[in-house]
């Protein structure tokens, strides 16, 4: 059975730091590639960062390249998004998902198991 499960979300002025959690089955952590995905109010959800199962290889969306650092703990099963620098056009719901034709450029619709999300606001 493949379950992601988020973690992390909250208020945070500009500038300041989150991580986020994503704590996933087996199966997907071992086999699958895991990504972080956002939607703010009124747009589309967007690929924010993924890293692979087989190779630990990286992806960034422009907009948080620099900012934002993914990485696994193979001990906990878990993938965080660790989030600096944050701007107010960072706030959005945060998804993590995976699946077994989860691409590594982190396109949306290639992504079959969803969290529920959680949310991450920027503001002062």
């Amino acid at each position: 059975q493949v379950h992601v499960v988020e973690s992390g979300g909250g208020l945070v002025q500009p500038g300041g730091s989150l991580r986020l959690s994503c704590a996933a089955s087996e199966l997907a952590f071992d086999f699958y590639t895991i990504g972080w995905f956002r939607q703010a109010p009124g747009k589309e959800r967007e690929g924010v960062s993924c890293i692979s199962s087989s190779d630990g290889s990286t992806y960034y969306s422009d907009s948080v390249k620099g900012r934002f650092t993914i990485s696994r703990d193979n001990d906990k099963d878990t993938v965080y998004l660790q989030m600096n620098s944050l701007k107010p056009e960072d706030t959005a719901v945060y998804y993590c998902a995976t699946g077994p034709w989860a691409s590594s450029t982190c396109t949306p619709g290639d992504y079959s198991y969803w969290g529920q999300g959680t949310q991450v606001t920027v503001s002062s």
